[in-house]
């Protein structure tokens, strides 16, 4: 019989419905073993905020429940053998052995000083960023990547460099020296046909200028025929798109998994249950007298909101837990009374009937900013129940910063047709990946509510910097549209870029002489 044979004869021993300790001695048997949540997450394939949710109140079930309890099991077997006394012998009276602590395998890493629990390590030898593939010195959940997104930017056009094993130095007292990385085994979560490596043979090259350049040779530079073959086939090429960005990546990212009932249309032309907080408000009273009203248009809304809080695998239920930072998802919550309502609009949109709805990343993490000591502009939100999943704001980066740079370009050189095509890419990408006919390489409705949340968060912080910055709100909606009254020039830079605005429309509103209220259009 092999090891793994033996092993597997003792997990399926335990039985499905092992008996676990009390979370205290989860927590005392792992720090005794010098483990951190991360090292163990590792090995059983989930995350480290899913083990620090079982040494608090939860408990893992099915497999990992049997894994997790032979673990459990194991250590305090090898804690119990070391306090055990040494039979008398001739040679003098029994010894007590001290308790012996666990070796730490070889590559772990040192926690941080400073950081959250143990989701942020310092790494003894440097690894491959998820996201860009360059030598990184910190782990994040477990993936190897750098802590600021600059550090990815310039290193993602480099050459990869060429690395030969480095012996160890000696460290100084007290500090761990280097140890070789064991091969990293994917977990469980990322088996099977549900997953997507995001990753294709051939090299780095510039495929949005090649498709512009083929679509016009294709129409012999029809210009209007060019862009409409690019838009038609926006989908497919975005997401060829993705698997360019996505090299270098050490984890696969999970593209059909599983999806609660929450997450599934209602019927075949009905919606999920998912409240996006659409921001669609108007102000009722303005101030005396007659205004110009200048209508903002957001620049790449969409685009911006690519950066937000992803989850990574499948989504884990929760209920009665307090919100975790590093993870992300979808949640039950009952919002918070919004008594601003005169002069800015309800963070989760307009909704007529009370009580629990079930809200994005980007939603309630705008409501526990909100609620924070820097606003105190609310109550917390009441979270009641949770679908999330280990998350990073930085999986869509190089995505993201791919089209942003093509759009910039297009906007420098008068490139109408790979502006056109640039935008069909992120706006089609966000909107079929749900449950779409078009799009069947991703199906994450999850990650779609997200973006489009965090592109409604986006646009209501933006309301909320004017009014902080003495203009009048007039209007917020949708993603990309913001009415104000007053110099908003001091406030928004214009132009055409992602972080600038532009005029879309101008009108003067408020009390006519008559006393009566309307707008008139310029």
């Amino acid at each position: 019989m092999s090891d793994f044979d033996a092993i597997d004869s003792l997990l399926a021993a335990v039985g499905p419905e092992a008996e676990l300790p009390s979370p205290q001695v989860r927590q005392d048997l792992r720090e005794r073993a010098r483990l951190s949540k991360a090292q163990v997450a590792r090995a059983l394939g989930v995350s480290p905020s899913t083990v620090a949710g079982w040494e608090k109140d939860r408990d893992p079930v099915g497999e990992t429940r049997t894994k997790y309890a032979y673990l459990l099991d194991g250590l305090a077997a090898k804690f119990a053998t070391a306090t055990e006394p040494v039979a008398p012998s001739a040679a003098g009276p029994a010894v007590a052995h001290a308790p012996v602590a666990a070796e730490t395998p070889a590559a772990s890493p040192t926690p941080e000083e400073g950081s959250e629990g143990d989701e942020v390590e310092v790494l003894t030898a440097p690894e491959p960023c998820v996201l860009c593939g360059q030598p990184a010195a910190h782990r994040v959940a477990g993936f190897a990547q750098h802590l600021d997104p600059a550090d990815c930017q310039a290193t993602a056009t480099a050459p990869p460099a060429v690395t030969t094993p480095v012996q160890p130095e000696a460290a100084p007292a007290g500090k761990p020296t280097a140890r070789t990385s064991p091969t990293t085994r994917p977990s469980g979560r990322s088996q099977g046909p549900a997953r997507r490596a995001f990753q294709e043979p051939s090299g780095p090259v510039d495929l949005i200028s090649q498709a512009v350049q083929a679509a016009l040779a294709e129409h012999h530079g029809d210009v209007d025929a060019a862009t409409a073959a690019l838009v038609k086939r926006a989908i497919p090429d975005a997401m060829r798109l993705l698997d360019e960005s996505r090299k270098g990546a050490r984890y696969d990212v999970i593209a059909h998994p599983w999806i609660p009932d929450i997450l599934k249309k209602q019927t075949s032309r009905g919606a999920d249950q998912i409240w996006e907080a659409r921001p669609k408000w108007t102000r009722h009273d303005l101030p005396p007298g007659r205004h110009e009203v200048t209508a903002l248009d957001i620049n790449g809304a969409y685009l911006s909101a690519l950066k937000t809080h992803l989850p990574l695998g499948q989504l884990e239920h929760s209920t009665g837990l307090p919100h975790d930072r590093r993870r992300a998802g979808v949640h039950l919550i009952t919002p918070p009374a919004w008594e601003h309502e005169a002069v800015l609009p309800n963070p989760i949109g307009n909704r007529d009937e009370p009580g629990p709805l079930w809200v994005t990343e980007p939603t309630l993490r705008l409501l526990l900013r909100l609620s924070g000591p820097k606003y105190g502009l609310c109550a917390p939100p009441e979270i009641h129940e949770s679908y999330t999943s280990g998350a990073t704001e930085n999986l869509l980066e190089k995505f993201r910063i791919a089209l942003k740079d093509a759009r910039d370009t297009a906007i420098a050189d008068g490139d109408e047709v790979t502006l056109e095509y640039v935008k069909a890419m992120y706006s089609k990408f966000v909107s079929t990946m749900g449950e779409s006919n078009y799009n069947r390489e991703l199906y994450r409705p999850d990650w779609m509510h997200i973006i489009r949340s965090q592109a409604f968060a986006n646009l209501w912080l933006k309301a909320l910097k004017a009014h902080d910055e003495g203009l009048a709100v007039v209007r917020a909606m949708g993603t990309d549209e913001l009415h104000v009254i007053g110099d908003w020039r001091r406030v928004f830079p214009e132009g055409r870029g992602v972080t600038e605005v532009k005029v879309k429309d101008t009108y003067t509103a408020g009390i006519n002489a008559d006393g009566t209220t309307g707008e008139e259009r310029e």
